[in-house]
């Protein structure tokens, strides 16, 4: 066949063998950018500890670059490399990318001192945003490629055969999508490291850098297998020159003497043929109508970011813990349910119901229906901001007061003369002050002490802790050195002694703190959940314990170490921060309506484009869809920038409210929209086109006549 290359494939029930490479190149592929994509948010807030709008920007900013991309891809494919090649070359790219954000996240690689944080934060900076960078230059640029090249492998009479080879492609991504969504995020949950025990995102990123390399070997290994077509040019260059020389010739011919022409592209028409104008003019209506479809994208791609991020700090309790990241899973899980629903129940029943449902109004509804996801997404973060501890300001000091004591007490600040009363083994909630320095006198019947209370510092929180012994009143300020509820979903526990002798604290087995009367230990992090923890008490006169509460998702306690009965441990919580109570399940009705809308917008878009464009300019619409992705997330990057929001919950509702905007404007437009049979207008072409040639050729048999006579 002309033009391809002389690989040859053989034949499995009808089926070129090398498709077989190339679907599995496509799984391995989507695993790993997936995979790798599910713990990015995460990372960059927990282990590059950036604040929820940097990790946020940078993660759109990377997305954007994904699919700005793959238009460089299609045209290195389509006028140098070809197709193999450039998948061969910028996987190599890709896989060095997953390497280097992989060495960039191991947390040992500058911990000199070994306190479990790195010491040089920019050289991680540095390799995750170099690996990120390959990674985009990689991933997008085989996107327009891979699917292609497959296509290439068959005859132009296994049309049936290709149809299937793309839904078996299709298959390979959202298994890819789907499997590494549960499974990266699981690998980040566990810790790992040489010096200190980390969340491993070595091995979350190491991982899809291996699928990587697999994906690659396996695509090279079928290389003598494939049908390789040369590179013949790419057609967006011959638009992008087409739309540039028909301005440039309208600029040029501005003056009133020239006559105006139907169209400004017809400019064009004194270098460029009429057929390519005129399908240049169809793509183009097209075109237009994706103005509005960014905004689309702008919030469906905060599932991985803003929504993953609001999943950190709720219960991810399923009977199993569930992370934060393995929430995205409820999307690919929804479209595998959701397409089929609505294509043979949901599509037909409105038709039934004679009604006009155009592609163009089914992209309004998936509009629509992304904005009230972001609504829901709203009304969840309501009620965790609701739930959630507020924490001392700039100029403000927290104060609790904690009795470990067996006796009430009534205690009285001056100079706000705020009296409260402390039950025995109870504390009191944080009260605010805005003083750095506070007297407390303290009350328990007879007894009448004042305590003075210094050196109190700013945005911090302090326990007051304080127990009668006989005629005195001893006490203790200490530090809580938390000023955010516990990352992940993990908890904090602390012990503070209100035994008269020196305790030995251990947990689990693991030596917690040995203890003075009235002191406490540092804050120990324990996974989220509901597991259980042996916790014993040993002085040199006693050994004791128990087993511990359960203690859920994102709390923060302090067990007081009070006695021992027959050698139980006798203990106390203090709850410093109450755990997540909105569970990630109410999550799910703001992604059924995101994956509904994305049914109805993206699969219908892309039907919809390709139906309005001629067969050759399907590849220019491919391009402007995806750049409708990369504007999206750039216009996250405006708008959470620019809108200097202090709640979250208010910048969900803005990209509804924006989102609803573009919806009734996109209806507008689409009013206003006629639909064309692209195929009829070619025919037309190519009518014209046999009559012009008819003409001709009867011109020649005229002149040849004539040359005889």
């Amino acid at each position: 066949m002309a033009g391809r290359g002389k690989g040859k494939s053989s034949l499995c029930s009808g089926f070129p063998l090398s498709i077989l490479f190339i679907v599995v190149n496509e799984f391995c592929e989507r695993f790993s950018y997936y995979g790798m994509r599910a713990v990015l948010v995460l990372y960059f807030k927990f282990f590059l500890h950036w604040d929820d709008n940097l990790a946020t920007a940078i993660y759109h900013t990377f997305v954007a670059l994904c699919y700005l991309t793959p238009i460089l891809g299609a045209i290195i494919a389509d006028s140098w490399l070809g197709k193999f090649m450039t998948i061969v070359s910028l996987s190599i790219v890709y896989t060095i990318g997953q390497a280097v954000l992989s060495v960039g996240s191991i947390n040992d690689l500058s911990d000199h001192n070994r306190d479990g944080s790195p010491d040089n934060v920019p050289l991680h900076i540095a390799l995750s945003m170099i690996g990120l960078i390959l990674i985009a230059l990689g991933t997008g640029g085989i996107k327009p490629c891979v699917s292609a090249f497959g296509g290439d492998q068959f005859e132009d009479d296994q049309e049936k055969q290709r149809s299937t080879f793309f839904s078996l492609f299709y298959m390979a991504i959202n298994a890819g999508s789907l499997i590494s969504t549960i499974i990266t995020p699981s690998l980040r949950a566990t810790e790992c490291g040489i010096h200190t025990k980390q969340r491993c995102y070595p091995l979350a990123f190491g991982v899809p850098a291996v699928l990587m390399a697999v994906a690659l070997i396996v695509f090279i290994a079928g290389s003598r297998m494939y049908k390789k077509v040369k590179p013949q040019g790419n057609i967006m260059l011959q638009v992008c020159k087409c739309i540039g020389f028909a301005i440039k010739n309208r600029f040029r011919h501005r003056s009133k003497e020239f006559p105006k022409r139907e169209h400004w592209l017809d400019w064009a028409s004194e270098k460029y043929d009429k057929r390519l104008i005129a399908q240049i003019k169809m793509v183009l209506k097209v075109l237009f109508l994706y103005i509005p479809l960014p905004m689309f994208w702008a919030l469906f791609d905060q599932q991985g970011s803003r929504w993953t991020l609001q999943a950190t700090t709720m219960n991810g309790d399923f009977g199993i813990a569930v992370q934060p990241d393995q929430m995205q899973i409820v999307n690919p899980i929804l479209i595998i349910i959701m397409v089929p629903v609505v294509d043979s129940l949901i599509y037909p029943l409105i038709k039934k119901c004679k009604i006009n449902f155009t592609p163009l109004k089914k992209m309004t509804v998936g509009m629509f229906l992304a904005s009230m996801a972001f609504v829901a997404a709203a009304l969840v973060q309501v009620q965790i901001d609701k739930t959630s501890p507020v924490f001392p300001a700039a100029g403000q000091t927290q104060i609790r007061l904690m009795n470990l004591g067996n006796v009430p007490v009534t205690a009285q600040f001056q100079p706000q003369l705020q009296s409260v009363h402390v039950a025995p083994k109870e504390a009191t909630d944080y009260m605010i002050f805005e003083a750095s320095e506070l007297q407390l006198n303290i009350t328990s019947g007879s007894l009448n002490e004042a305590h003075l209370l210094e050196g109190l510092l700013e945005e911090k929180r302090y326990t007051y802790a304080f127990q009668v012994f006989g005629t005195d009143i001893v006490s203790s300020l200490i530090l809580d050195n938390v000023t955010s509820k516990p990352e992940e979903g993990q908890n904090l526990i602390r012990f503070i002694n209100s035994d008269v002798s020196t305790v030995d604290i251990t947990l689990d087995g693991e030596t917690v703190a040995v203890l003075p009367p009235l002191s406490a230990s540092n804050y120990t992090t324990i996974p989220g959940g509901h597991s259980r923890y042996a916790i014993k008490s040993e002085t040199s006169s006693s050994s004791c314990s128990v087993l511990s509460k359960k203690f859920g998702f994102g709390s923060a306690y302090t067990i007081s170490i009070d006695d021992c009965t027959q050698g139980i441990l006798n203990i106390t919580y203090f709850e410093d921060i109450p755990p997540s109570s909105v569970h990630m399940a109410w999550q799910i009705p703001q992604y059924f309506l995101l994956t509904c809308g994305e049914v109805v917008f993206s699969v219908t878009g892309l039907e919809f484009s390709y139906s309005q464009a001629p067969s050759n300019m399907k590849s220019v619409l491919q391009a402007g869809w995806l750049l409708t992705v990369a504007v999206g997330n750039i216009i996250v990057l405006i708008v959470a920038g620019a809108s200097k929001l202090s709640k979250q919950w208010a910048e969900y509702v803005l990209f509804a409210a924006l989102l609803f905007v573009v919806c009734i404007i996109f209806a507008v437009m689409a009013t206003f929209y006629t639909y064309v049979d692209p195929n009829e207008i070619e025919a037309q072409f190519d009518e014209e086109e046999k009559k012009t040639k008819k003409d001709q050729d009867d011109r020649e048999k005229e002149a040849e006549a004539d040359s005889k006579m």
